[in-house]
């Protein structure tokens, strides 16, 4: 036998299944079989790769275009021997590469999470008798012992079941326990929520006790499969990534041609070639922003800070922005949009129809009538005390004094007990006043479980579970406080109720009561379980979070489309999608195996249409996701469970719950919503639009200033000029003059209307044609008001000056220019179209702190002696500083006179 072998184990005949694997039932494997099969197939473990060294990927940050050319320009100047030159722009590299390998040394590894998630020991049969292994001994053939609280340590068939109920909800996305049964044989289509007769790695026994023969260890399990996906799912850029990584191969192309133009420009005048290579390395420092890889990131670590304030831990730095750039939503069901804690909402007598309300596992909450005016009738009362005496599971307070509840076993049970304690009926009181002397549990053939309960002079037996197989059992009602026979009439009446709550997505239970004046002889079925009194019907289900609803129509106008991925049932979905807002007019709900059924072509043709999809499988979640992706579509995927971690990685911005979320959920996941509210990814995409909008002005304003750089030593070697700015200089520009204003503009307050915009595409340049323009007018000022200042401090409009002396004065006028007109050129960069006065030019007191440091900085080069002599420059008089910035002041009028055009030309259009 292989594992490799492709096996419907779901379908097979116990006795085949037991043959093909070599196994005895009762003996199990011998320990010496054990231990070849363990040395054949390897242990029952999930395979790892291996961990990226520090060293590795610290040199992983370096592979970015625009840092290479960073290192060429470094290179470059050490050799020219402008070692200040290559120190600052090394030190640049650097510190680039230490904040990006410190987030990313903060993530935890996937596979990591979900090998700890494997049982550590298990029960099996081993040499005929009852043995407790590792569970990485575990191996195909092994035969499982299963008992209540058990996790699950390997895929098996089940050959016994005595009340078996597992929770697969991590697995599945199912939320209420699994009923097995060892002696079912299905189809080999089934889908893996419907395989009762299996049981799988990962999953955990709530309630009875079973015995399975393994057929799967390690990565042959379905948790293995999920692990393979998750090793399948290549890691791609970001849309930043590519959109910075694109405009680096732009700037570094154009700066290598206009080196390239200048230096055979000055050659064919007969320029010296040393004096030229300068040139030519201080133009490519003017035409890289150094400062932009690290700006940059410092402003996404701003992002990841404001997020975590809103609950949303982002585990990488670019996932800041591309939530913002979101715009489809596939969001997994169970605990996401629901509360993942099974509610009672409705109860039902014959006297009455009564509302619950309340969510979750807490005390808070109340039973309403739904007949206006009236009271709760007593046979509610009966129905709850009832109902509460026949569950085995039992809650406890979060904490003392504490609304919020722990509920200890089934939690279909724990949703009644809840729902006792909200109409001050307590288990715990009730089993004081009628302690249970003997039950009759739960089996899938009759559907109900009956308890007997001892009374101060008789005995009390309750009963609940389908509601049909409950009628069955039943020949009187309780009705107005009488019992009164069960008429054809009532039972159409009770079986309608029934239907209905059916239909609303609720799971429904049937309660009724039998009083005996003493125990018979013999507690079973046929003694207790007949002529018994209809009581009620109660409806529960896993209902929708209370802010879903308003976080899912906020989604909608932001214009991203909200699609639901769950293994739950179709009807149970479509309720709850349609109750949240996802089930819009004409919008369309598939199964998994409709799914799988699709071509590709027919999904993309389809995909846009359908909004909800049920009973699916891991790797159903993840095409969906790649569908998506081809249309150009930037997705972002919720869940918590196993079952949705390589679709959480396969996004481009996956979110885990960081609650009820599994640790393979989270370590797959680009972002955690600490307080598993699905309203809190809906802040998190206005925060992540804010840091693209802050991005994109923090870009705009540092090409627009590095091409006024660009452009005044370019103009100036046109006309023959003397190079009016040095390397370093221009090196203190891009970091020091432009650094501190550009993180500044990263933290700039939200234009109101953020989250009123169509999501940018995946493939949307981070410049438009109109940004290209404003940045290119932009760009031309700035380097127009330093080469007019450069001039005049060359004797302009008189005879120039070209003695070394005057030549620092020049470029010492030129550097002042050109820093405080960038520095007021911050304030034109913090709106595209709307006046400063509009905007407010106080309104970013950051950004106003930014400028009078920098401004103060440039002052003290100038000024204090050591510096100025390190920056090349020199003291200027008063007037000439007066001048200086009064041209610097000009770039204002500049930007105002442009938003103006452009605002008149789009209302134009």
């Amino acid at each position: 036998m292989s594992q490799t072998d492709l096996r419907y184990w779901h379908a097979m005949e116990q006795g085949q299944i037991l043959a093909e694997l070599g196994v005895s039932r009762s003996r199990g494997l011998s320990s010496d079989e054990a231990a070849r099969r363990l040395s054949t197939y390897g242990p029952n473990a999930l395979a790892q790769a291996p961990r990226p060294t520090l060293l590795q990927q610290f040199f992983e940050e370096f592979r970015d275009f625009l840092v290479i050319l960073l290192l060429i320009s470094a290179a470059v100047s050490a050799l020219m021997g402008e070692t200040a030159d290559a120190a600052v722009i090394g030190a640049i590299i650097i510190l680039n590469a230490v904040i990006g390998v410190a987030q990313k040394r903060r993530a935890e590894n996937a596979l990591e999470a979900l090998k700890k998630m494997a049982a550590p020991t298990a029960r099996v049969l081993r040499d005929g008798q009852p043995a407790v292994v590792e569970s990485s001994h575990i191996v195909p053939g092994d035969i499982l012992l299963l008992d209540a609280g058990d996790t699950i340590a390997a895929d098996g068939r089940l050959l016994e079941s005595a009340l078996l109920k597992v929770d697969e909800s991590s697995l599945t996305g199912e939320s209420v326990a699994v009923d097995k049964n060892a002696d079912v044989i299905l189809g080999g289509e089934a889908p893996l929520g419907d395989r009762i007769n299996c049981v799988y790695m990962g999953s955990t026994v709530t309630y009875g006790r079973g015995m399975a023969v393994v057929v799967g260890t390690g990565m042959h399990t379905e948790m293995g499969k999920i692990a393979s996906l998750l090793d399948q799912t290549p890691d791609e850029q970001t849309p930043l990534q590519a959109r910075l990584a694109a405009l680096g191969r732009t700037l570094g192309i154009a700066a290598l041609a206009m080196v390239a133009v200048v230096f055979a420009a000055g050659m064919l005048r007969g320029e010296a070639a040393f004096d030229m290579f300068l040139t030519s390395v201080s133009l490519a420092v003017a035409a890289i922003p150094e400062g932009l890889p690290t700006v940059v990131t410092i402003v996404l670590s701003i992002g990841v800070q404001r997020m975590a304030a809103r609950n949303a831990i982002i585990r990488s730095l670019p996932a800041v922005e591309t939530l913002g750039s979101a715009d489809v939503i596939c969001s997994d069901k169970t605990g996401t949009l629901t509360t993942n804690q099974m509610t009672v909402r409705a109860l039902f007598t014959l006297d009455a129809s009564v509302k619950v309300t309340g969510e979750g596992y807490s005390s808070r909450g109340e039973l309403v009538p739904e007949e206006e005016g009236t009271k709760v009738p007593p046979g509610v009362e009966r129905l709850l005390t009832c109902a509460v005496l026949c569950c085995d599971a039992r809650v406890k307070p979060v904490s003392e004094g504490a609304d919020r509840l722990d509920v200890i076993g089934d939690p279909t049970e724990g949703s009644i007990v809840v729902a006792g304690l909200k109409a001050d009926i307590g288990k715990s009181k009730l089993e004081q006043w009628a302690p249970r002397v003997a039950e009759i549990p739960f089996e899938s053939e009759r559907k109900r479980m009956t308890t007997l309960h001892r009374l101060p002079e008789s005995y009390l037996c309750c009963s609940k579970g389908a509601p049909d197989e409950i009628l069955n059992v039943c020949t009187h009602v309780l009705a107005g406080g009488q019992v009164m026979p069960l008429t054809e009439e009532l039972r159409a009446r009770i079986e309608q109720t029934n239907a209905r709550l059916a239909e609303g997505a609720l799971r429904v239970l049937g309660v009724a009561q039998r009083e005996l004046a003493e125990l018979p002889a013999a507690v079973t079925v046929e003694s207790v379980e007949r002529g018994m009194v209809f009581l009620g019907l109660i409806g529960m289900q896993d209902p929708p979070r209370p802010e879903a609803a308003a976080a899912v129509a906020e989604c909608r106008d932001a214009g991203i489309t909200p699609v639901m991925i769950t293994g739950d049932h179709r009807n149970t979905a479509v309720a709850i999608a349609r109750d949240v807002g996802i089930m819009v007019e004409g919008a369309e709900a598939v199964l998994g195996s409709e799914l799988a059924k699709m071509s590709d072509e027919e999904l993309d043709r389809r995909v846009e249409s359908i909004r909800v999809y049920a009973r699916v499988a891991p790797e159903h979640k993840v095409r969906i996701v790649d569908t998506w992706r081809r249309k150009g579509r930037v997705v972002a995927m919720t869940g918590d469970g196993v079952n949705d971690a390589p679709a959480l990685k396969a996004a481009d911005i996956g979110a885990a719950m960081g609650r009820t979320g599994t640790d393979v959920a989270k370590s797959a996941a680009h972002m955690i919503l600490a307080d598993d509210n699905f309203a809190t990814i809906v802040a998190a995409v206005r925060e992540g639009r804010v840091v693209f909008d802050n991005i994109k002005k923090t870009v705009l304003f540092l090409t627009s200033c590095n091409l006024g750089e660009i452009l005044v030593i370019f103009a100036a070697i046109l006309l023959g000029l003397p190079r009016p700015l040095l390397a370093i200089q221009i090196l203190w520009l891009n970091l020091i003059t432009d650094g501190l204003p550009a993180l500044a503009l990263g933290v700039d307050p939200a234009a109101a209307d953020i989250m009123k915009r169509t999501p940018r595409g995946r493939s949307e340049a981070m410049v438009s044609r109109a940004g290209m323009v404003r940045l290119l007018i932009y760009g031309l000022a700035i380097g127009g008001l330093g080469l007019w200042s450069f001039a005049m401090g060359l004797g302009w409009p008189g005879p120039l000056d070209f003695s070394e002396a005057r030549l620092e004065h020049a470029r010492t006028m030129c550097l002042l220019t050109m820093s405080f007109a960038q520095l007021f050129h911050a304030l034109n960069s913090r709106s595209e179209l709307e006046s400063l006065v509009r905007v407010g030019p106080l309104s970013n007191a950051t950004l106003i702190g930014a400028i009078l440091v920098s401004g103060g900085l440039q002052a003290v080069i100038t000024y204090v002696p050591y510096l100025s002599k390190l920056f090349h420059a020199v003291p200027i008089t008063g007037r000439e500083f007066g001048e200086a910035m009064t041209l610097a002041i000009a770039i204002l009028a500049v930007g105002e006179l442009t938003k103006l055009v452009s605002r008149t030309r789009r209302r134009a259009a």
